[in-house]
């Protein structure tokens, strides 16, 4: 096995924006010029899938390996055929974007002998705008049960706390003190926390980031959207 390699398992409660966070981590391993696979389990939810983006990644050198009848009008939860090439490949970094909740988590139970015997890294993403995670107590109930489902342990948190397009400074400013109080119930670091790329450049934000080195911050760019957005 390639020590030096990454492989990330990112979870989380259904809407969080995972999938978003999980196309953008791909983008940046890629960018660093790394061989990069982003692998789409999502079998729960049809309308938020990181293989909706596949031109997008695939111009970008990333291998995409998605369910059978992604984006597609066929509603039947099928693995990807060549999953394993995770596991067989170890040239290539790897970003696993895995359903919603302890139910979309449960394929990685499947898998749990391959996932044990890789130096993965799970990230679990929180937002505190999110029905059932407003409140660090039921965000951590959560986790647990994906840890559960998936029979797989976080490693850290990625506070993707957001509003989708209304998303604004205080928006994330007001979801630190969320993510501290999560990370401090769960024993998890934070191992990012998202900022939309238009906010990068806000004095505010720069301020912000000086303020809270633990939070690292973290620009994204909104690529998964929903078929009516």
């Amino acid at each position: 096995m390639n020590n030096s390699r990454k492989f990330y398992i990112v979870v989380g409660h259904y809407g969080c924006g995972k999938s978003n966070f999980s196309v953008n981590l791909a983008l940046d391993l890629a960018s660093k010029g790394r061989k990069t696979m982003l692998m789409d389990l999502d079998l729960v939810n049809p309308y938020f899938l990181s293989s909706g983006c596949k031109d997008v990644l695939e111009k970008a050198g990333i291998k995409v390996i998605s369910p059978l009848y992604a984006n597609s009008n066929v509603d039947i939860p099928a693995l990807p055929a060549d999953m394993n090439l995770a596991f067989e490949r170890d040239d290539y970094d790897v970003v696993m974007d895995v359903g919603g909740d302890d139910a979309g988590s449960v394929v990685l139970g499947r898998f749990h002998e391959q996932i044990s015997k890789v130096d993965y890294e799970m990230l679990y993403v929180i937002n505190r705008y999110r029905n059932l995670t407003m409140t660090p107590e039921d965000t951590v109930e959560i986790l647990r049960e994906i840890e559960t489902a998936s029979r797989a342990k976080a490693c850290g948190l990625v506070n993707n706390s957001h509003l989708k397009q209304e998303t604004v400074y205080e928006t994330v400013a007001d979801s630190l003190g969320y993510a501290a109080e999560v990370s401090k119930q769960s024993g998890l670091p934070i191992f990012a926390t998202t900022v939309p790329r238009y906010l990068e450049k806000d004095d505010r934000v720069k301020q912000m980031e000086n303020d809270n080195s633990e939070c690292n911050f973290y620009p994204i760019d909104i690529y998964v959207k929903a078929p009516w957005e």
